[in-house]
């Protein structure tokens, strides 16, 4: 059995890497997922790959970091759709270094696309679901969104950000019927999406289709019971 027929997903960051695993992966059970990412190009290839394989899927171009685009992706795949059932804020940057040498223009790059446009798509997705009766959203933190270490301040700042939007939304969700939970995944290997399983073992880094089917797991919880957060680590990394 499918477990998300009939169910219209939104996933950001959906053209390549981890945001396009879990795409694959929600078409895969069934759900209409809507490709959200910058990249037109490659967003309408992805597209194409999941009715290729069966599935249905649309691509809006958007920019998280811009309101407008943000809120006409949400407004857009409910008059398509008539409802939006699950939003996957996977959309993101990695770029650090150390914080004394760290430009602001990093700063700000690295906060406005993971931090702000997560927040902009959780209002936006959470205004829509509070109109049709409930949904689910997923944010897309990290291992450094709980820990911090030398070089990673900036990237760790945004993802603890994403952390405390979750827990607030969260609360304020729940008399709504909408569910706000987070991922933070550790050292996957995402630019292997296209590969081979033999070859994602081999890289040793955890594979972007277990955080997938991580992300089918919260989408299908019962409708009583939450989970706050998943950490999802390579075996053996040190903590």
């Amino acid at each position: 059995m499918s477990r998300l027929a009939g169910k219209i997903a939104v996933v950001t960051g959906s053209s390549s890497g981890i945001g396009k695993a879990i795409a694959l992966t929600f078409a895969r059970e069934g759900a209409t997922v809507v490709i959200a990412a910058r990249r037109t190009v490659l967003c309408q290839q992805v597209a194409e790959q999941i009715r290729r394989l069966g599935g249905t899927a649309l691509a809006i171009p958007t920019d998280v970091t811009d309101e407008g685009q943000v809120d006409h992706l949400m407004a857009e795949t409910v008059r398509r759709y008539g409802r939006l059932d699950l939003l996957m804020n996977n959309a993101g940057i990695v770029a650090g270094g150390r914080l004394a040498e760290l430009s602001t223009t990093v700063f700000d790059q690295v906060m406005n696309t993971n931090l702000r446009g997560t927040f902009l798509c959780c209002r936006a997705g959470f205004q829509q679901m509070k109109q049709t009766g409930g949904g689910t959203i997923l944010n897309m933190s990290s291992v450094a969104g709980v820990q911090a270490w030398a070089g990673t301040g900036v990237y760790s700042a945004s993802k603890f950000g994403i952390m405390a939007l979750t827990k607030a939304l969260a609360d304020e969700g729940r008399p709504h019927a909408i569910k706000v939970m987070v991922i933070c995944p550790g050292g996957v290997a995402d630019e292997l999406v296209d590969a081979s399983q033999e070859e994602i073992v081999r890289s040793g880094k955890i594979s972007p289709y277990d955080v997938a089917e991580t992300a089918v797991y919260l989408a299908t919880l019962g409708p009583n019971t939450i989970v706050h957060q998943v950490i999802v680590d390579r075996m053996g990394a040190e903590w």
